[in-house]
């Protein structure tokens, strides 16, 4: 378990690594958590690097590298701006250009109740510029309340990369006995699927391994698109 001004600093890295590809000075640093000197820097980035969080890069001047971050962290936390449309997140409000790539909108996926699993292009919104354009995307809308607490709300517009593994404690798009679709943070334990939702008045769903198929993970979310 971080403490706040851990996990608030990790946040403000791991923004800053994913707006531009450079670690905060310290002196960033220190701003950001309104500290007053940067001695304190200096612990909260040797208990993040015992913790396993990050990981400073040899040869570089104050390098670091975010290997992990807490699972607590919504998608507010954890996704940059790329447009008026798209979430703010982290501590500040700088915006990082879009790229000229463009991905399927793909139809709704739910955040609730299961709806169909795959609809036809509905729409086409342009793939943020800090995402790796080797892999294969696609969005959804989201349909649905039972991911509010990670950041997620109806109406948003998920941005997913297209895989069939997960680790545990990500979100993803999971199909269900091949015909429902749903956005749910999956954990597996043993013989049994758990699809977690983010909101209190949403049970978690178990599931046999062989009725869960993982159809990608959440990588970023354009807001109210």
């Amino acid at each position: 378990m971080l403490t706040k001004k851990q996990k608030n600093l990790l946040l403000f890295i791991n923004k800053k690594l994913r707006a531009s590809g450079v670690s905060p000075s310290y002196e960033e640093m220190k701003d950001s958590l309104n500290l007053k000197s940067k001695s304190g820097i200096h612990r909260l980035i040797s208990a993040l690097e015992e913790r396993g969080f990050i990981r400073r890069l040899a040869h570089k001047a104050r390098a670091l590298e975010v290997i992990k971050l807490p699972e607590t962290a919504s998608a507010n936390d954890i996704y940059n701006s790329f447009s008026p449309s798209v979430i703010k997140g982290g501590l500040d409000t700088e915006e990082t250009k879009i790229d000229e790539m463009e991905i399927p909108v793909l139809g709704k996926i739910a955040a609730g109740t299961p709806v169909e699993a795959i609809q036809n292009e509905v729409a086409r919104i342009p793939l943020p510029s800090n995402l790796e354009k080797n892999g294969q995307y696609f969005g959804l809308k989201v349909q649905g309340d039972s991911m509010i607490e990670a950041g997620i709300n109806e109406g948003d517009t998920v941005i997913i990369k297209r895989s069939d593994t997960a680790d545990n404690g990500k979100i993803v798009v999971a199909l269900i006995d091949e015909h429902e679709a749903m956005l749910k943070r999956i954990r597996r334990k043993g013989k049994t699927v758990a699809l977690e939702s983010a909101n209190r008045n949403y049970e978690t769903k178990i599931f046999g391994p062989d009725r869960v198929k993982v159809q990608g993970v959440l990588v970023s979310l354009y807001r109210n698109f």
